[in-house]
């Protein structure tokens, strides 16, 4: 980075802190500060909902992702594609909940104070894994940019950058509320459009002028080229080169995960339309806001495309895949000497702190609402709550932080985060229908989730260490070899030469160039190229891998040809010693006689999705039905005040609510009469929706089409 470059992220904070400093000055009360009056139309709504759904670790995800498994890689954020047409019937939800937090929610609909802490809670660990997702992306990002390892003292870069950023956000956060999140998101949001795109263009150019002959310098000519350079295989949507990674059924099962979890993320009580001035925009904010981000997902994969093309004899990316988006900004971007590599940064510093500043605010807001508020000073005047809430959300930044600094595996982390919604979830579906669902069944549906989840899991191996040695416990996956002829592309041939610097690197630093694991295949440029890959031979019950007793002993299962594609099955025999956490929940399909033997690595993941999703739904309604009812009275007012529209007048809404109290009554009811609160949807619910699915058809389209050019 040169002097410009610095000069471009000086004035991006500086205008970030500046905009914090405005807005603070119109910050009266908790509604302010925690929701902005709730008077955003549409154009903010959009992009708060945008700013804080795109996450820095979402295109540094792409980018490895794509590296190593083709256009099928960007799967890794496209999964949300299919939940954004949900997105128009939920946002109105949240702005007929007419609360502050989501915690709110669960002490008005389950009648238990004690249930908004414990949301509270979840949401403090929640976002300090899915926020340091981010954090980890930025430092992954900008080591290539800056073009150092170390940063103060002497410390890897990510220890220097990490609370450099923590501060910036933490300060026109903390300052402005709500409202300076918004007006942020806003510029933040631009600049993440930007970063979708600035690198396509840029890129296609510089593989035109690199690889190129005489004349061969446009846009088409880049998109030839790099069909020319990359094996057609890794143009594929649903099988690439790792094919296994993200086949379809993967894909569908990441999908319903995200679809079942996202309504309980604790942000979208703000940017899922609770703080829209009416429905209208907190269904237009939400729904179009995401379907920004799907479009910028598209220019992600295609920029990987690129890089593969472009940098796929690069040292840097062969040793972390992860450094794909850093090291193309650099390579592309630098030579310019525009000041648009400090723009790129800036960009993905927008793509964290558009979110970072978000689920700040509203972690303080469920900390004051749903545990200082009720617990420790009930009778606290409006200035006391927004001054704990803004103490309240360094939590969040600062524990995001310290578990970014901890681990820096960008999609481990995201896994982990997208999983512990899931305590929540099956309550806040069921309580939106049903009004048996009661708090006795909720705590008990938590503490099953908690306990089979997360807790035995890692407990049981500790508590009975024999069980890594049970041979009940040993089974590994089938090991497919795939061996593949096709003729060498030049990234073959680059890749493998980048291989081998990257390891001399690592054995130069002291390294084990081990950790790099297999060797991309010898490749000469036209000559047929021989390429092998294996899949499996994992454990099935244990997370953490299983060694063998003795030599290993490998027995073959089937042997097939077709084609250029031999495959070649063989199976793991004799004793093995686990390690780290079991898969409790895979033992359920071994007691029902189902044989994970010939399970890939997707579809073992895939197995995961009707444990974690069907389980506590049947936990909780088996339980609501042979505990206590909760109060009637109650439950009444409840549904009365989520199926009546709001006003965007507070006095005019205000007067409408007690006229659906005392009516008492709702003719929309699917079946009046019973528990079940299902309500007949309106046509602008209906054409909504549909016109939604028409729209991700359009994007993968737009997908399919571009990584066709030059074909």
């Amino acid at each position: 980075m040169t002097l410009i470059d610095y000069l471009v992220l000086a004035i991006y904070f500086a205008v970030m802190i500046g905009i914090g400093l405005w807005a603070m000055r119109g910050v009266k009360d908790q509604e302010d500060y925690f929701m902005g009056g709730r008077g955003f139309g549409k154009l903010l709504q959009t992009f708060a909902a945008f700013g804080a759904g795109t996450g820095a670790h979402e295109p540094v995800t792409v980018g490895r992702t794509g590296w190593t498994s083709g256009l099928s890689g960007v799967w890794s954020a496209l999964m949300w594609l299919f939940v954004t047409p949900v997105y128009w019937i939920t946002a109105v939800w949240y702005r007929r909940m007419r609360h502050l937090t989501l915690g709110d929610w669960f002490v008005e609909r389950y009648q238990s104070k004690s249930l908004g802490a414990a949301y509270t809670l979840f949401a403090i660990v929640f976002y300090m894994f899915y926020l340091s997702t981010m954090f980890s992306a930025v430092a992954k990002f900008a080591v290539p940019l800056l073009g150092v390892e170390t940063g103060w003292f002497g410390y890897d870069l990510k220890y220097t950058l990490v609370p450099a950023i923590a501060v910036v956000v933490i300060l026109y956060g903390v300052l402005g509320g709500l409202a300076a999140a918004y007006i942020t998101d806003l510029i933040q949001g631009l600049f993440i459009i930007l970063l979708s795109v600035l690198l396509i263009p840029y890129g296609l150019w510089a593989i035109a002028a690199r690889f190129g002959g005489p004349g061969e310098d446009g846009l088409m000519d880049g998109f030839r080229i790099m069909h020319e350079r990359v094996s057609g295989d890794y143009f594929s949507l649903f099988a690439g080169p790792s094919s296994g990674e993200f086949p379809v059924q993967y894909i569908l099962s990441l999908s319903v995960l995200a679809l079942v979890g996202i309504v309980v993320q604790p942000h979208f009580i703000a940017t899922g339309g609770g703080t829209a001035k009416t429905e209208d925009e907190a269904r237009i904010g939400l729904v179009v806001g995401n379907f920004l981000k799907r479009l910028c997902t598209v220019g992600w994969a295609l920029t990987a495309l690129i890089a593969l093309a472009l940098l796929a004899g690069n040292a840097e990316i062969a040793a972390d895949p992860d450094r794909v988006w850093g090291v193309a900004a650099r390579e592309i971007l630098g030579p310019l000497n525009l000041g648009l590599v400090g723009l790129m940064l800036a960009c993905l510093l927008a793509a964290m702190m558009s979110s970072a500043d978000c689920y700040m605010i509203v972690t303080s807001a469920l900390v004051v609402r749903n545990v200082y508020a009720p617990y420790i000073n009930p009778g606290a005047d409006e200035k006391r709550y927004v001054l704990v809430g803004r103490l309240t959300g360094l939590i969040i930044i600062v524990g995001a932080a310290v578990v970014a600094m901890r681990f820096s595996d960008v999609f481990g982390q995201f896994k982990m985060a997208m999983e512990l919604p899931i305590l929540f979830a099956a309550p806040f579906w069921v309580g939106m229908y049903w009004r048996r669902a009661n708090r006795t069944a909720v705590w008990g549906t938590m503490a099953f989730s908690l306990v089979f989840f997360f807790v035995l899991p890692y407990a049981l191996p500790r508590l009975a260490p024999a069980m890594h040695q049970w041979p009940s416990l040993s089974a590994t996956t089938e090991i497919v070899t795939t061996t593949v002829q096709r003729t060498a592309t030049e990234s073959d041939v680059a890749r493998h030469e980048a291989f081998l610097e990257a390891g001399e690197n690592i054995r130069a630093n002291g390294g084990d160039p081990t950790t790099l694991g297999a060797a991309p295949p010898v490749a000469v440029l036209g000559q047929p190229i021989t390429i092998v890959t294996q899949t499996g031979g994992k454990p099935i019950y244990w997370a953490d891998g299983s060694d063998p007793v003795g030599e290993p002993e490998i027995e073959t299962v089937s042997q097939t040809s077709n084609g250029n594609i031999d495959v070649l099955i063989q199976r793991q025999i004799g004793q093995r010693v686990g390690r780290g956490s079991l898969n409790l929940d895979f033992l359920l399909y071994d007691a029902v006689g189902i044989d994970l033997g010939g399970a890939s690595k997707a579809t073992l993941e895939t197995l995961r999705l009707p444990t974690r999703v069907l389980l506590p739904f049947a936990v909780l309604i088996m339980l609501s039905l042979f505990t206590r009812r909760d109060d009637s009275v109650a439950l009444d007012r409840y549904f009365a005040k989520m199926n009546t529209p709001v006003l965007a007048d507070p006095v005019a809404d205000h007067a409408r609510l007690e006229a659906a109290y005392a009516a008492n009554s709702n003719p929309r009811k699917v079946f009046p009469g019973t528990d079940l609160e299902f309500v007949w949807p309106t046509g602008k619910e209906v054409l909504g929706f549909v016109a939604a699915c028409g729209v991700c058809g359009l994007i993968i389209g737009l997908l399919i089409w571009l990584a066709g050019i030059g074909a």
